[in-house]
Order: structure tokens, then sequence, then C-alpha cells
């Protein structure tokens, strides 16, 4: 019988925040029954094992993510969209680290259709429309923009830019600036 109060939804939060404390790759069905002093056996009415919960953090972390990238979309468009956009995402890892992590878990295919990582793709196809990109540039300037985030706010929250100045918001809004004279002035294949 399930413990009262534990549901799906509730042990996916605690993981999430779980994965905030201790990191993404801590996190397991076994933490987790520590957080609720439980035994393992009793979350698994609600879990399969670990990589269940850890898909369904990633699932949570790509919802909330997409929630907050929608709100600050919400009537920007050109390099207002672009800059709201990619702050979200700075800034959920910041406040996040452990869910931004889980955001980029590999799901199984059906997984990731389902899930709110389409919507991400939605709202940075919507941003590039601004620029008059269309296929195939759209999608290699959706694969730039994201690995240009990423990987700015991976060395930064791995401390790569504690060490010496300008501060690293001058270089992120210098990097901002850059994608967007790009995207306006996208080369011809």
């Amino acid at each position: 019988m399930a413990r009262a109060g534990l549901t799906t939804e509730r042990l996916a939060q605690a993981g999430a925040e779980l994965a905030d404390e201790v990191g993404f790759d801590q996190v397991t069905v076994s933490a987790l029954a520590r957080r609720f002093d439980v035994k393992v056996a009793s979350l698994y009415s609600h879990l399969k094992n670990s990589q269940d919960l850890k898909t369904r953090i990633a699932l949570l972390a790509l919802e909330e993510l997409a929630d907050r990238a929608a709100d600050a979309l919400a009537g920007r468009a050109g390099k207002d969209a672009l800059i709201a956009f990619a702050n979200v995402y700075r800034d959920y890892a910041r406040q996040h680290p452990g869910r931004y992590t889980a955001a980029r878990l590999r799901l199984d295919p059906e997984t990731a259709a389902a899930s709110a990582g389409i919507r991400h793709s939605q709202m940075t196809r919507a941003i590039l429309r601004g620029y008059d990109l269309t296929e195939p540039d759209q999608t290699h300037a959706v694969r730039l923009l994201g690995s240009v985030f990423h990987g700015y706010v991976s060395l930064e929250m791995a401390g790569g830019f504690s060490h010496s100045a300008p501060d690293s918001q001058v270089s992120w809004s210098r990097a901002l600036d850059a994608l967007d004279a790009l995207l306006r002035n996208w080369p011809a294949p």
C-alpha cells in the first residue's frame, strides 16, 4: 500500500529539490527514501527505479523552464526575445543547478516527443522567425543558440569565468549581442 501523502508528483518535486542540493547525478530512489524517512520499497509503488525518478525530474525541469521562457517571451521579438530567452536559461541554471542538469537528460524518443522539450524548440524557432531564417538555416541556428547558451552557462557554473575581469555578465551581454548580429546577417550557404 502506498504511504499516505506520497505521490509520483511529490516524489518528482522532492527529487528535483534534492538534485539542486546535492547534484542530479547523486539523486537515487534510496536518497529520496532517506529524505522522506521511508523504506526504499515503499517508493516503488510510485517509481520504477532511479532512472524513472531521473526522467520525471527531467520532465518537471523541462516544464518549469518552458513556462518561464514562455512568460519571458510574451510580447517580445527580435533581439529582446533572444535576450529574454537566453536569460531564462541562465537564471534557471543558477537558481536550480540540479534541475538544469536534469533538463539535459537524454530521453527516449516517445518521452521526448511528449515532453516540454517540444515547446522549447517551438519557442526558439519563433524567435528565429523574427530574423527571417528558414530551413535548413533555422535548424542550424537552433543548434547554435543551444550550444552557446548551454556552453556559457556550464562554464560559468563550473567557475570558469570567476578568475578574471571583466565580470561574466559583461561577456554574456557581448555574446548575446554577437548572436543577434550573426542572426541578422546569417551567411548564405
